[in-house]
């Protein structure tokens, strides 16, 4: 039975890696919330696993599914992909999974996070969430790895970007909401991430995007494409309610060194138009009372920086907007020594995320 560790990564050596470092596989989970994915979850099962399949391209893919989906999961799925039962309640996998982290001897080890789903009882998006907290746990168990137990500290995934080098992105508005550590403040919270994730330098932006109902997560704002290079989203349009935010976050980073003290080069990647969720969308989805809204008019934070990286490819979110060609094409320049795949992911988008928050990277050891 794996162990449950009591000293932390950084005690140990072990380090969280950067996405583009070699993977073992990836994890995510089937969508089936009704009151999240209209339509019964059918169209976003449709686009998940468009992306679990491209995945599977460039390395093993393991699909969490609750058990009366099994069945139906693994037939569609092609060998490549493992479908495990799991019980959930919603499927992002990158703020509901484990933080892997690794050494220098080829040793991986999880970090089991609190999770409160984004806000617990004041904001959170929905209620209860007691089996997403479970989720850590039971991928380790089931990788046979050991543990690091942070519970008392509610973070998800996509609030965080590293390089692997000692540096880490995040914003203020997310990691500093009172919603989810306000028995710490900031020097113990950087405390914290400093023993867990083994960085030494954390570059705090202000706040995430517009209408990211995630309190603002990094993965919609940047990105790492490698040590000291970053991606970020951007708008040229000073009437866009992201004007203002992403023009603080470009000086900001501009003006920042990494761990290394080396100055951040920055390619900008131009956000799509708006999304906002249709009338037709929005009477197909079930309505709960302890839900998250999503009625006609809701507008919903697109970017194609919420891309994945995987072992030989780059896994990109297309919206059926004019710019989708060029995120390609900026994309495709940027990953020179990987294959960039795009699919779009207007329906994930329609919950809440995208394709790097329905992704978590285990990466390899020895």
């Amino acid at each position: 039975m794996p162990n449950t560790i009591r000293s932390t990564p950084r005690e140990d050596g072990y380090r969280m890696p950067g996405e583009f470092e070699p993977h073992a596989g990836t994890w995510m989970l089937w969508p089936t919330r009704t009151d999240t994915w209209r339509l019964g979850a059918k169209p976003a099962q449709d686009a998940f696993a468009e992306v679990a399949e491209a995945i599977a391209e460039f390395e093993p893919v393991t699909i969490g599914v609750i058990s009366c989906q099994y069945e139906h999961v693994r037939s569609r799925m092609p060998a490549a992909v493992r479908v495990v039962e799991l019980s959930y309640n919603d499927a992002w996998m990158r703020d509901i999974g484990p933080t892997f982290v690794v050494n220098g001897q080829g040793g991986v080890r999880g970090i089991d996070w609190g999770f409160n789903a984004w806000g617990g009882l004041h904001g959170g998006l929905y209620f209860p969430w007691d089996l997403d907290m479970l989720v850590k746990q039971k991928v380790l168990e089931i990788e046979r790895m050991d543990r690091y137990d942070l519970q008392h500290f509610i973070l998800e995934g996509g609030a965080v970007h590293v390089d692997g080098e000692g540096t880490l992105l995040t914003t203020s508005q997310c990691l500093l909401h009172k919603n989810r550590n306000p028995h710490l403040t900031k020097r113990q919270m950087e405390k914290l991430l400093r023993d867990h994730l083994n960085i030494t330098k954390i570059i705090w932006l202000p706040q995430g995007l517009h209408s990211d109902e995630t309190d603002g997560h990094i993965d919609e704002v940047a990105a790492f494409v490698k040590p000291g290079e970053v991606v970020m989203s951007w708008t040229d349009d000073p009437d866009d309610p992201q004007y203002a935010v992403l023009g603080r976050a470009y000086e900001m980073l501009s003006r920042e060194r990494d761990a290394r003290g080396r100055r951040l080069e920055i390619h900008r990647l131009h956000l799509p138009d708006r999304l906002i969720i249709t009338d037709e969308e929005a009477r197909r989805i079930d309505t709960a009372h302890h839900s998250y809204y999503r009625g006609a008019g809701t507008v919903f934070a697109a970017t194609y920086v919420n891309f994945y990286i995987c072992n030989g490819g780059v896994i990109i979110p297309a919206f059926g907007d004019p710019r989708d060609a060029e995120a390609l094409r900026t994309l495709r320049g940027l990953f020179k020594d990987r294959r960039v795949v795009q699919i779009n992911t207007r329906e994930i988008a329609l919950g809440g995320g995208n394709i790097h928050c329905i992704t978590q990277q285990q990466p390899r050891g020895w």
